[in-house]
């Protein structure tokens, strides 16, 4: 009896043991179920780490590229931290989709952010089969905390994180949104971020145009890009897009008939990564940048912060345009590829090549200052090494890959070989420009961005020679109320010391060291005569030819001397085609444009620049001066765009069948010792200059036959205007320049009916001041 007393009295009832655990049990439950809760509700406030906001979540940092795009809407590249650029739900093809939800997400469409299902089961498998990620969660960790961590209590905080940022995104943005969110973050390696970098690096097409295996190949890669690299690992690239289809069929999206012929196929990439260093319009790219890094400190945000071109997703519409730019460069590299094998040719035998007419001191600190600029010189700098530790290493032959016309080449050679080999190459700057509006068409700044990135456009000034004398000649004009049918006397001329600043007496000679006796103003530009120019500049003085070159857009500095007449003058490519434009323009001088708009990345306008102009002319002494201009290509240096080949008798040189019959005015340029060679060309609605040169000045042609603007530059413009003849699209004016109404300045010289070139020049320039009726100006 006692002995039952104490069971009791240590025990409980069969019904008092339930109750007891069953009370256990659901005071755990709740526990956990609240401290689930809890963990949860910690994490939305922030407690394990920052969360995203709403207004995060309505703009998610995309780290967007800015992309640049041509006035014909093609894109000529991009600034960028990552090469993404966002696309719409409605530019993805549906074969991508639908890759995209069979192969990531099956029930995509049915849950809300988490599969329950895959989530349930795979912590059953305890992950050994993978994960359960929808593709929401999958956006949720590439928008907001990426791969994180791999110790289990932080991955668990990570993934409660994932969650919640996967349930909020589900309600915030509609499952359409949802995908090309995720297309538009995912990783494709090889520069390529985003779907729409991704089809544009390895199919080279928008995501709209790719097809059913194409897609298949993209949404395979998701699951390890550098694995599946199709460009590196085609094998595996082929098993992973097979897969992909056979979920396709899986899901109904496909049939297997075609599934099984589509999977016989092999990979066929148009691979093309795009890089700041290839690509159309990289020297006006690289410009443009220079340009937006001022624009952004001047254009703030509404919140006052600087935009970042290379992650807000801007896009510049700029005014170049993509085929007008395709055949400037084509131009300019078929030409100088003909053009350097003759400069090749003619350094065999220089001891000093590429240099000519300079001492060995003169060489050497050219290649000094050249191995100071060099990368190597930086980088040996920053490691605290010393002059002559550099410039020993510049000796050591070394493994290089150097740029020639026949491609890149490997090979081995001494840093400072490779400066003297880099010296020899010519180099060529062409701008194009709409005169009436400003507008930048074509610009080129070298041969090769990758290997020559100094930009002969709007960054180098060179010599301008004869393309000056237009100024000088516009200036005439207007001061002096001459005309292109007034008469002046080509023969000796000086001006004397003390005159104009002149230190020295100063007589110019003309290039053939001949002399004409009376000639037009007409001829006299057309034959580029020095005495002219120089008797001109001399009547109207220096200063006003410098006041009118800035007039029309020069910003270099120009010294008033006499000299400035022949072209003893830096001026850029860039400022010479704006001043020439002012003539084509009837005398208002436009600043060239290169910019329509820039939108942010949601497609709001935040800049439109407005035009810069200024009179500069009169209709009648612009027109006056094409007059002139249209003579050069008539019966100067500029006639052979009138026949049939480039010159010279040089096979390589009988490509160049231009036989232009438009009106076309023009002038070529040849600086001293044939360092610099010219030729700007102008028909109604497109200016272009080119210029072309060595780097160095004292690296040319021995003789003037190759170094002269008529045979340097003149053919580049010939093929570039010939091309763009040929494509109607273009709409490049054949018509003759527009003549104001009662023009008060003389300039049908030969005819009552505007400038036509006489049978016998030489005759009707011989003629007396009498005979011709024109005044003669005694200088």
């Amino acid at each position: 009896m006692a002995q039952k007393n104490n069971s009791q009295s240590k025990g409980t009832t069969p019904a008092r043991d339930v109750k007891y655990y069953s009370n256990k049990f659901w005071r755990l439950f709740l526990y956990t179920l609240g401290g689930i809760f809890l963990f949860f509700l910690f994490a939305s406030w922030g407690l394990f780490g920052a969360m995203p906001s709403f207004e995060d979540l309505e703009n998610p940092d995309s780290n967007l590229a800015t992309e640049i795009i041509s006035s014909d809407g093609v894109t000529l590249g991009k600034f960028y931290n990552e090469n993404r650029t966002a696309i719409k739900y409605k530019d993805l093809p549906k074969s991508l989709v639908d890759a995209l939800v069979s192969t990531e997400d099956e029930r995509f469409y049915e849950h809300s952010g988490i599969d329950a299902r895959r989530t349930f089961g795979a912590a059953l498998k305890l992950g050994k089969d993978g994960g359960a990620s929808t593709i929401t969660q999958q956006l949720a960790k590439n928008l907001f905390h990426g791969e994180g961590s791999k110790f289990l209590p932080f991955r668990i905080v990570q993934k409660a994180k994932e969650w919640i940022i996967a349930i909020r995104l589900e309600r915030q943005y509609t499952k359409q949104e949802i995908i090309a969110l995720y297309l538009n973050q995912v990783d494709f390696v090889n520069g390529a971020v985003g779907i729409r970098s991704a089809s544009k690096v390895y199919f080279s097409k928008e995501p709209r145009d790719l097809n059913v295996e194409e897609s298949a190949l993209l949404v395979g890669m998701l699951t390890n890009p550098s694995r599946f690299n199709p460009n590196r690992f085609p094998e595996r690239a082929i098993k992973r897009r097979n897969i992909v289809l056979g979920q396709l069929v899986r899901n109904n999206h496909l049939e297997e008939s075609a599934k099984l012929i589509l999977e016989k196929k092999p990979i066929k990439l148009d691979f093309h990564p795009e890089s700041h260093l290839d690509g159309t319009a990289t020297y006006f790219r690289e410009y443009l940048r220079d340009y937006m890094k001022k624009w952004v400190k001047e254009n703030k945000k509404p919140d006052g912060e600087e935009y970042d071109i290379y992650g807000d997703g801007l896009k510049i519409y700029t005014t170049i345009d993509s085929k007008i730019q395709e055949h400037a460069e084509e131009a300019v590299l078929a030409h100088m590829k003909n053009l350097q094998e003759e400069f090749w040719i003619q350094q065999k035998g220089n001891k000093n090549a590429p240099f000519i007419s300079i001492t060995p001191e003169e060489t050497d600190k050219i290649i000094k200052q050249a191995m100071k600029n060099s990368e190597r010189w930086r980088i040996l700098k920053a490691d605290d090494k010393s002059d002559e530790e550099i410039i020993a290493s510049f000796s050591v032959k070394t493994k290089m890959t150097v740029f020639t016309w026949k491609g890149e080449r490997d090979t081995v050679m001494t840093p400072l070989d490779s400066i003297r080999y880099y010296k020899h190459f010519l180099q060529s700057g062409l701008m194009s420009m709409e005169p009436q509006t400003g507008q930048v068409k074509a610009w080129v700044g070298g041969i090769n961005y990758k290997y020559f990135q100094y930009d002969h456009v709007g960054q180098g000034a060179r010599q301008v020679g004869s393309t000056f004398k237009p100024f000088v000649y516009a200036t005439a004009i207007e001061q002096l109320g001459m005309s292109p049918c007034d008469t002046i006397i080509d023969g000796p001329f000086v001006i004397r010391k003390g005159r104009h600043n002149v230190t020295e007496d100063w007589e110019p000679r003309n290039s053939d060291q001949k002399y004409r006796g009376m000639v037009r103003l007409t001829k006299a530009l057309a034959q580029s005569i020095n005495t002219v120019s120089a008797k001109l500049i001399d009547k109207t003085g220096p200063e006003a030819v410098v006041a009118l070159t800035h007039k029309l857009g020069v910003t270099s500095d120009i010294p008033a001397q006499p000299a400035i007449a022949l072209g003893a003058v830096d001026i850029t490519v860039h400022d010479m085609v704006a001043a020439y434009s002012t003539f084509a323009n009837q005398g208002v001088y436009i600043k060239p444009q290169f910019i329509s708009r820039i939108e942010d990345k949601n497609g709001a306008v935040i800049y439109e620049p407005i035009p810069e102009s200024h009179d500069v002319l009169n209709k009648d002494i612009a027109f006056a001066v094409i007059k002139l201009l249209e003579g050069v290509t008539e019966g100067g240096s500029g006639e052979r765009l009138r026949t049939q080949g480039g010159g010279n008798g040089d096979k390589r040189w009988t490509g160049y069948p231009y036989m232009f019959t438009n009106s076309i005015a023009g002038k070529t340029g040849t600086t001293q010792n044939q360092s610099d060679g010219w030729f700007i060309g102008m028909v109604p609605n497109l200016v272009t200059g080119v210029w072309v040169g060595c780097e160095d000045r004292s690296a040319r042609f021995k003789s003037i036959t190759y170094g002269q603007g008529a045979t340097a530059a003149l053919p580049i413009w010939g093929y570039f205007m010939k091309k763009c003849y040929e494509d109607p699209d273009l709409q490049i004016s054949k018509d003759k320049f527009e003549k104001p109404e009662n023009m008060s300045i003389k300039i049908d010289c030969y005819t009552g009916g505007g400038y036509s070139k006489p049978k016998d020049t030489t005759a009707v320039d011989s003629l007396s001041n009498e005979q011709q009726n024109t005044e003669e100006f005694d200088l």
